[in-house]
């Protein structure tokens, strides 16, 4: 019998296998796209002595960028402040074991960047998923604004956030923050457009500027105990916030902390305030109700403090207030009722500028001067009641309204006209 040749079984197999009504399938297999590397030689830099610090990047230049151990024969020490601000297209940074320091704000606005890597042997430096903490993990410092993932639990080795480092992630809508955190760096938060509500911790002692500035979807957020100030813009912009209570040991609430809080409806500031800063709650237009503690320990209200609450329907300044900003009240258009603290020395210009549903108002006789256009456009304004001696007062006081002044008739220094308007005794008061 003549042996079948080698290559007739090797052609023949595959009719074979074919015949039994099934065809052979193949597994398509992936496409691995390689990673675009960011050109390294993009890199800005400035050479001092054997050290190399990086300064700046090209912003038109993206993908993965890894930074050179060496530049010029030179070790890359530091990476500068704002250094790789505005580099929108990189996606992700890796940090060599030589860099010592790392500036405020160097990956800022880099709105695809995921992921921030370093060296295992740096001693300064480590990451955990891509999040940037110094190496003992204590520090917060970078979260890159482009990471995926609504909610982030910080590690509770972490005492303090550092300025700017969660700022601009909006994909966040929650975040964690272990008791073990005692700082929350200025703009810490700032513009994380997505932030729902957030729990400070009883361990932290102020909200810094600007800390959670332009969080236009927080709702709600829990003040505790331990806080002593609310620095300027702390909530700059808040537009969803809808209440807030200051608690007893805040004694300052900063410059713009609450400015254009739009859908914030009520405060309660209690006994610890000493101080509301310029344009505290400015343009709060939603704004009706503001309670003061029994013991308010308030001295003053900041220029423009609640200019523009335009829903503000009343208010009663504490006898603890001896001054009253410029503008403090102004275009408040909604106010119809203001009862002014028995401690109040000073009125400011413009005060109550435009507060056009006021009706009537009693100064008390620790009032001395009252600033120019105090009353300015008050136009529904009738009843001016003065309990004490005439006060120092700009010539304009009640430009373009139209008040009868009241007083009492042992008090000193009133003329039949008064600020331009004509002048009565109490009992002559309708």
């Amino acid at each position: 019998m003549n042996p079948v040749p080698l290559f007739l079984i090797i052609v023949t197999l595959p009719l074979l296998l074919g015949g039994c009504g099934e065809k052979a399938t193949v597994e398509p297999v992936a496409e691995v796209k390689p990673v675009k590397e960011a050109p390294i030689n993009l890199i800005k830099y400035k050479i001092t002595g054997d050290e190399v610090a990086i300064t700046g990047y090209d912003n038109e230049a993206s993908g993965a960028l890894t930074i050179p151990a060496t530049i010029e024969g030179k070790t890359v020490t530091s990476i500068g402040e704002e250094a790789f601000q505005n580099c929108s297209g990189l996606t992700s940074v890796t940090i060599g074991a030589g860099v010592t320091s790392i500036g405020v704000m160097a990956f800022m606005y880099c709105d695809s960047l995921t992921t921030i890597e370093v060296d295992a042997g740096n001693v300064n430096f480590a990451d955990v998923n891509g999040v940037l903490f110094n190496k003992e993990k204590t520090a917060l410092l970078t979260y890159p604004a482009g990471k995926t993932g609504a909610n982030y639990t910080i590690p509770d080795s972490v005492t303090s956030i550092e300025k700017w480092t969660f700022s601009y992630c909006s994909s966040l809508t929650s975040v964690t923050i272990p008791d073990s955190v005692t700082s929350i760096g200025s703009s810490a938060f700032s513009y994380c457009s997505s932030l729902t509500s957030i729990t400070i911790p009883d361990g932290v002692i102020s909200i810094e500027q600007a800390a959670f500035a332009g969080c236009s979807s927080l709702t709600s957020i829990t003040v505790p105990d331990s806080v002593t100030s609310i620095e300027e813009r702390a909530f700059y912009g808040c537009n969803s916030l809808t209440s807030i209570t200051i608690p007893d040991n805040v004694t300052s609430i900063g410059q713009n902390a609450f400015m254009r809080c739009e859908s914030l409806t009520s405060i309660t500031i209690l006994d610890g305030i000493t101080s509301i800063g310029d344009y505290a709650f400015y343009a709060c237009t939603s704004l009706t109700s503001i309670t003061f503690g029994e013991n308010s320990q308030l001295t003053s209200i900041g220029d423009y403090a609640f200019a523009k609450c335009t829903n503000l329907t009343s208010i009663t300044i504490p006898d603890s207030v001896t001054s009253i900003g410029e503008e403090a009240f102004q275009n408040c258009s909604g106010l119809t009722s203001v009862t002014i603290g028995a401690g109040v020395t000073s009125i400011g210009d413009r005060a109550f500028h435009s507060c056009t549903s006021l009706t009537s108002i009693t100064i008390p006789d620790s009032v001395t001067s009252i600033g120019d256009l105090a009353f300015y456009k008050c136009s529904s304004l009738t009843a001016v009641t003065f309990l004490g001696d005439a006060p120092k007062a700009g010539e304009r006081v009640f430009y373009e309204a139209t008040p009868t002044i009241y007083r009492k008739p042992e008090a000193k220094g009133w003329r039949k006209i008064w600020g331009g308007r004509p002048v009565k005794l109490i009992s002559e008061k309708p």
